[in-house]
């Protein structure tokens, strides 16, 4: 994908009217529904805009660890190749790229990037995403160069979670993502914590858990992190291991922002259940920045209403 220098301060100036309407009319709607709810209840942004109560179920599934022995090489799509016949398109084949309407170029990084200069790789890309955490056990290095540089050289940033969904509940993931890194504030510069779920990278693909478990341990995260957060989390997966591993659930489209990994078919190709859009598409595992090649499937301005109201 060519990318082009993007006057950073220019597309704020144009953006700022609808940010701030979009804000306005979220916070009324926030406060309405928290001025008619019971005591205790929590609330959080769903997919479709609307603010709605979070469920109390934290379900439990089964928890089976496994040996974990180079989580600082699990990353966005590191397990895709291996399972994936058509992750990586042929040789001849043209590189895969986003399709000609409104879509923003981004990356996402780990500690296999190491730090990265951001002010070299900024005019180039609108967003980032950081791997901040895996399981309960492990915190990426790198983090606060990943995470705290694109926010500097203004760019809109993010973090993401790699789930082991058999080694502990969603809920425990979910809490160890946002006391390290993945947090959520409503500042306009920073997107929603990401739960990037795919093949296992240490045994089995669905990590020993049936459809309905796996099911049961995504809405655990997810949640948690809403009741949290406020703002329901992204999920990043790809197709085939959702279909596979979830039955293909569309228990998550009208709540979760869905970022779909898939490295040879146009637009994205074909979508998990119910989600009938894609909110981010990694096309790519490599290309002219850091890291992971990505887009936002809209206008810079929808970008910083997903900042501002999650």
């Amino acid at each position: 994908m060519e990318t082009t220098v993007r006057p950073a301060s220019r597309r704020r100036l144009a953006a700022a009217s609808a940010v701030l309407a979009a804000a306005l009319a979220a916070g009324t709607a926030a406060t309405a529904h928290a001025a008619a709810a019971p005591a205790g209840t929590s609330f959080a942004r769903a997919l479709n805009g609307q603010t709605v109560a979070v469920s109390a179920d934290r379900p439990s599934t089964p928890v089976h660890p496994e040996a974990i022995t180079h989580p600082q090489l699990d990353y966005m799509g590191s397990t895709i190749a291996a399972h994936e016949t058509l992750a990586k398109a042929p040789a001849s084949a043209a590189a895969v790229s986003p399709a000609a309407v409104p879509q923003l170029p981004g990356i996402d990084v780990s500690s296999y990037q190491g730090n990265i200069d951001w002010a070299s790789v900024a005019p180039h890309i609108d967003f980032s995403y950081a791997k901040a955490t895996e399981g309960t056990y492990y915190t990426n290095p790198d983090f606060t160069n990943q995470y705290n540089g694109p926010y500097n050289n203004g760019l809109i940033r993010g973090s993401y979670h790699f789930a082991i969904p058999n080694n502990s509940t969603g809920a425990a993931q979910a809490d160890y993502f946002i006391a390290h890194g993945g947090g959520w504030s409503a500042d306009g510069k920073t997107l929603p914590g990401a739960l990037d779920i795919e093949y296992n990278p240490y045994g089995a693909e669905c990590y020993g858990l049936s459809q309905a478990s796996m099911v049961s341990w995504i809405h655990s995260f997810v949640n948690e992190y809403a009741a949290r957060e406020h703002a329901y989390p992204v999920i990043y997966s790809t197709t085939d291991w959702w279909t596979t591993c979830t039955g293909n659930s569309s228990a998550f489209a009208s709540e979760d922002p869905l970022w779909v990994a898939n490295y040879s078919a146009s637009g994205g190709g074909t979508l998990p259940n119910g989600w009938g859009y894609y909110t981010f598409w990694q096309y790519a595992d490599s290309g002219s920045q850091p890291g992971d090649q990505d887009v936002f499937n809209g206008a810079y301005s929808q970008l910083q209403v997903l900042a501002t109201n999650g």
